[in-house]
Protein backbone atom coordinates (compact mmCIF):
# COMPACT_ATOMS: atom_id res chain seq x y z
CA UNK A 1 0.00 0.00 0.00
CA UNK A 2 1.48 3.48 -1.00
CA UNK A 3 0.77 6.48 1.06
CA UNK A 4 -1.89 8.09 -0.76
CA UNK A 5 -3.61 4.76 -0.89
CA UNK A 6 -3.30 4.90 2.52
CA UNK A 7 -4.53 8.53 2.91
CA UNK A 8 -7.38 7.40 0.90
CA UNK A 9 -8.70 4.84 3.27
CA UNK A 10 -7.84 6.87 6.36
CA UNK A 11 -10.46 9.53 5.06
CA UNK A 12 -12.89 6.81 3.85
CA UNK A 13 -12.45 5.08 7.45
CA UNK A 14 -12.85 7.98 9.77
CA UNK A 15 -15.49 10.13 7.65
CA UNK A 16 -12.68 12.76 6.78
CA UNK A 17 -11.60 14.17 3.83
CA UNK A 18 -8.31 13.14 1.74
CA UNK A 19 -6.89 16.82 2.80
CA UNK A 20 -7.70 16.45 6.57
CA UNK A 21 -6.20 12.59 6.25
CA UNK A 22 -3.07 13.74 4.74
CA UNK A 23 -2.43 16.41 7.16
CA UNK A 24 -2.89 13.48 10.05
CA UNK A 25 -0.71 11.10 8.72
CA UNK A 26 1.76 13.85 8.11
CA UNK A 27 1.82 15.06 11.56
CA UNK A 28 1.85 11.17 13.14
CA UNK A 29 4.50 10.41 11.02
CA UNK A 30 6.19 13.83 11.58
CA UNK A 31 5.65 13.25 16.32
CA UNK A 32 7.30 9.92 15.45
CA UNK A 33 10.35 11.16 13.70
CA UNK A 34 10.65 13.60 16.38
CA UNK A 35 10.55 11.14 18.99
CA UNK A 36 12.90 8.78 17.28
CA UNK A 37 15.37 11.53 17.23
CA UNK A 38 15.79 12.40 20.95
CA UNK A 39 18.39 10.30 23.03
CA UNK A 40 16.13 7.83 24.10
CA UNK A 41 14.33 7.51 21.20
CA UNK A 42 10.98 5.06 21.79
CA UNK A 43 7.66 5.44 20.32
CA UNK A 44 4.90 2.39 21.76
CA UNK A 45 1.51 2.22 20.29
CA UNK A 46 -0.12 -0.77 22.51
CA UNK A 47 -0.97 -3.20 20.74
CA UNK A 48 0.48 -1.86 17.40
CA UNK A 49 4.24 -1.94 18.38
CA UNK A 50 7.00 -0.53 19.47
CA UNK A 51 9.51 1.79 17.67
CA UNK A 52 13.09 2.20 19.20
CA UNK A 53 16.15 4.22 18.32
CA UNK A 54 19.53 2.00 18.21
CA UNK A 55 23.00 2.66 17.33
CA UNK A 56 24.80 -0.07 14.72
CA UNK A 57 28.53 0.19 15.42
CA UNK A 58 31.14 0.19 12.98
CA UNK A 59 32.49 -2.66 11.50
CA UNK A 60 34.24 -4.01 8.19
CA UNK A 61 32.26 -5.46 5.30
CA UNK A 62 32.92 -6.57 1.59
CA UNK A 63 32.14 -4.74 -1.36
CA UNK A 64 30.16 -7.64 -3.17
CA UNK A 65 31.06 -6.52 -6.70
CA UNK A 66 34.87 -6.42 -6.04
CA UNK A 67 35.28 -8.30 -2.90
CA UNK A 68 37.51 -5.39 -1.95
CA UNK A 69 37.04 -5.06 1.91
CA UNK A 70 35.60 -1.61 3.23
CA UNK A 71 34.68 0.19 6.54
CA UNK A 72 31.01 0.89 7.66
CA UNK A 73 30.29 3.53 9.29
CA UNK A 74 28.48 3.86 12.74
CA UNK A 75 24.47 4.60 12.78
CA UNK A 76 21.51 4.49 14.08
CA UNK A 77 19.21 2.20 12.99
CA UNK A 78 15.12 2.26 13.85
CA UNK A 79 13.80 -1.42 14.59
CA UNK A 80 10.01 -2.56 15.15
CA UNK A 81 8.45 -4.42 17.58
CA UNK A 82 5.12 -5.52 16.58
CA UNK A 83 2.77 -5.57 19.41
CA UNK A 84 0.34 -8.50 20.54
CA UNK A 85 -2.70 -7.36 18.15
CA UNK A 86 -0.51 -6.61 15.20
CA UNK A 87 1.34 -10.28 15.53
CA UNK A 88 -2.94 -12.10 16.06
CA UNK A 89 -4.18 -10.45 12.95
CA UNK A 90 -1.23 -11.59 10.82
Amino acid sequence: MKKTELIGKIAEDAGLSKVAAAAALDALLANITAALKKKDGKVTLVGFGTFTKTRRKARNGRNPKTGEAIKIKAANVVKFKPGKKLKEAM
